[in-house]
């Protein structure tokens, strides 16, 4: 089966959507800030995903899957700061990108019990 047909993967490509979206919301000063930041920390959810699925066992998978997990912690506190320094209003970012986490912790779960 290809990464392209996970849930988890096409999701998270949804979150990277967004967040380009979003970040366009940033004022200029945040170009080099939380502007490229938040591009990089979303970018690299789906590329682990991929990543992951493209090696040789369940194991490697689950790392990748937990480096995935790492970039959704650092994207979801990027969110948190540009929401507390007033520059989005990120509710539906927020959601989108709680959802990605479900779906990673039910993929993690799902391979640990392989």
């Amino acid at each position: 089966m290809s990464f392209r047909k996970l849930v988890v993967w096409e999701k998270a490509m949804d979150l990277v959507t967004l967040t380009y979206v979003e970040t366009e919301k940033l004022p200029d000063s945040e170009k080099y800030g939380l502007y490229s930041q938040m591009r990089r920390s979303a970018l690299s959810i789906p590329c682990n995903i991929a990543e992951g699925h493209g090696r040789s066992g369940t194991k490697e998978f689950i790392r990748f899957i937990d480096i995935a997990f790492g970039s959704l912690r650092e994207l979801q506190t990027q969110i948190e700061i540009s929401k507390r320094l007033s520059f989005l209003e990120p509710k539906e970012l927020e959601t989108m990108a709680d959802d990605v986490g479900r779906l990673l912790f039910a993929v993690r779960k799902g391979l640990l019990e392989k």
